[in-house]
C-alpha cells in the first residue's frame, strides 16, 4: 500500500467486547470510522477485527543464555507479530532493543528495563545482581531507562534452604517501590512462591508475574490494593520438568514446584473471581518460544476465566491497563483480523487471517 492508499476493514470490528461495528477505515496509518473522501486506492480486508494482541510478559532480546544479537531479537519480534501480538510489555531484558522503536513493521514495546535480582539468586546473564542496600539506586536507574515499568525478582531458590524464598527484606522493597513511583514508574516482580507476596503487595507493588503462590488468605489483599497478576500459564506448564531435574539435589524445592503447578488453575480462577486483574503474558524469550499468545489465552479459559474476559486480557483490557489505545478513532491502526468471532471460541486466535501494523497489512 502506498501512503495515499486506504485500507477498508469490514465484517465485524470488535472495538470493545460489546462494541461491534461494521467497518473501519485506515487513512495515513490511523483508524477512522468515517469513509474517506476521494481515496485513490482502497484495499479491503474482511473478517472479525480485534485490537493488536498484547503479550504483557515477554522478553525480546533474550534467550536461555542471556542477551542475543539484533538479528535474533528481530526474529523474536517477527514471530510475535505473526501470532497477532502487536504490543509487548518486555518484562526484563539485558539487551538494548530501542532500535525496534524506529521500525514500523515490528511490534511496539513497553520496556521494564533489566531484571533486578539478588546476588546469585537468578538465571545467569539475565539481571543486575545486587544486595539490598543498592536496590533503591538500581530501581531508580531502571525506572529512568524503561518505559514506565521496573522488574524485580521477588523470589528464587535459596540453595542453603533448598527451596524458594524471598530475595529482599521488607524495608528494601518499600523504599525501592516508593522511589519507582516517585519517578513515575510502576513495579512488577517475578514471584513463584507464597512467602514473598505479602511484603511486596503491602509495599505498594503494582503487579506480580506468575503469582503461583497466591493463596486464599492473600487474595483479599491483592483485590483491595488492585494488584494485577500475569499468570504465564504456558510457562508454569514447565514446572514438572523443572522439578524432575531438581529431585536429587533440591527435593524440597521440587516438591514445592509440583504443588504450585497442580493448583495453578485454581489459583488463577480464585484471583479472577475475587476481582484481581488478570492479564495475558507468555514469558517468551527465556526458554520458551515466542508467538504463544493464543495458547496463553486458551489456558486462561481452561482455568475458568470466561472467554470474553480472557480475550480482554490480551486486547481491550490489557491495552487500557498499559495506557495504549485500541480500535479508537485516530489511534494507530494496529489490528488483527480473524475468520470467525474470537469471543465465541478463543482458539480462533491461533490463526490470524490478516495482521495490520501501523496501517500496513503484513504480508
Amino acid at each position: 500500500m502506498s501512503d495515499r492508499a486506504v485500507l477498508h476493514v469490514k465484517g465485524r470490528v470488535l472495538a470493545g467486547p460489546d462494541d461491534v461495528r461494521d467497518e473501519l477505515w485506515v487513512v495515513g496509518g490511523r483508524i477512522s470510522y468515517e469513509r474517506p473522501a476521494g481515496a485513490r486506492e482502497v484495499r479491503t480486508v474482511e473478517g472479525w477485527a480485534l485490537p493488536g494482541l498484547v503479550d504483557a510478559h515477554c522478553h525480546v532480546g533474550l534467550d536461555a543464555h542471556g542477551p542475543v544479537d539484533a538479528e535474533t531479537a528481530e526474529k523474536q519480534a517477527r514471530t510475535d507479530r505473526e501470532a497477532g501480538t502487536l504490543l509487548i510489555r518486555d518484562a526484563g531484558s539485558p539487551s538494548d532493543t530501542r532500535w525496534i522503536d524506529d521500525r514500523d513493521d515490528l511490534p511496539k514495546i513497553i520496556r521494564a528495563g533489566r531484571h533486578i535480582a539478588r546476588t546469585r539468586r537468578y538465571i545467569r546473564n539475565y539481571a543486575w545482581e545486587i544486595e539490598p542496600d543498592d536496590l533503591v539506586a538500581y530501581v531508580a536507574r531502571e525506572a529512568r531507562r524503561g518505559d514506565g515499568w521496573v522488574k524485580l525478582v521477588g523470589d528464587w531458590i535459596d540453595r542453603d534452604l533448598g527451596d524458594l524464598s524471598p530475595c529482599w527484606p521488607r524495608e528494601a522493597v518499600e523504599a525501592a517501590i516508593a522511589e519507582a513511583h516517585r519517578l513515575g514508574a510502576r513495579v512488577t516482580a517475578h514471584c513463584f512462591a507464597e512467602s514473598s507476596l505479602r511484603d511486596l503487595v503491602e509495599a505498594g507493588i503494582d503487579c506480580i508475574e506468575h503469582a503461583t503462590g497466591l493463596t486464599e488468605d492473600l487474595v483479599p489483599l491483592f483485590a483491595e490494593r488492585g494488584v494485577a497478576i500475569v499468570p504465564t500459564l504456558v510457562n508454569i506448564a514447565t514446572f514438572p520438568r523443572l522439578a524432575d531435574g531438581g529431585d536429587h539435589k533440591f527435593p524440597r524445592w521440587s516438591a514445592h514446584m509440583r504443588r504450585l503447578h497442580e493448583r495453578r488453575y485454581d489459583t488463577v480462577r480464585g484471583a479472577y473471581d475475587a476481582g484481581i486483574p488478570v492479564y495475558v503474558g507468555t514469558d517468551a524469550g527465556g526458554s520458551l518460544a515466542h508467538g504463544l499468545v493464543a495458547g496463553e489465552v486458551a489456558e486462561l479459559v481452561k482455568a475458568g476465566i470466561p472467554p470474553v474476559e480472557a480475550l480482554s486480557a490480551t486486547s481491550w483490557g490489557a491495552r487500557a491497563w498499559l495506557g495504549r489505545p485500541g480500535l479508537e478513532e485516530g489511534a494507530p491502526a494496529d489490528l488483527v483480523v480473524y475468520e470467525a468471532d474470537p469471543r465465541a471460541d478463543v482458539r480462533v486466535l491461533a490463526a490470524p487471517r490478516r495482521v495490520v501494523l501501523n496501517g500496513h497489512v503484513v504480508e
